[in-house]
């Protein structure tokens, strides 16, 4: 089983812009507590503070689809429906 990477970053509407920021700490949360996450990194772009960038890291392809749907049905996953995501994915 090898490592499995996703980088990239989403474009919030900027009238969600502060509940998503609101919601963001206890995300990074729980997505650092799961089992198979290694790290996790959403920092908002300097350039665009509609734009954060993402970086994440789990142990294998099991841990990287517990995370997806986990989201999923979690509130950052509610919040975020109308975000734009661009990710890459590497195994």
């Amino acid at each position: 089983m090898s490592k499995v990477v996703l980088k990239g970053f989403i474009l919030v509407p900027e009238s969600e812009l502060g509940l998503v920021k609101s919601e963001l700490t206890n995300h990074k949360r729980l997505t650092l507590e799961e089992g198979g996450c290694i790290t996790l990194q959403v920092t908002e772009n300097p350039k665009n503070p509609l734009r954060f960038d993402v970086y994440e890291e789990f142990i294998d392809r099991a841990a990287f689809d517990y995370h997806q749907e986990r989201v999923k049905a979690s509130r950052w996953g509610m919040i975020t429906t109308n975000v734009q995501r661009y990710y890459q994915v590497f195994e």
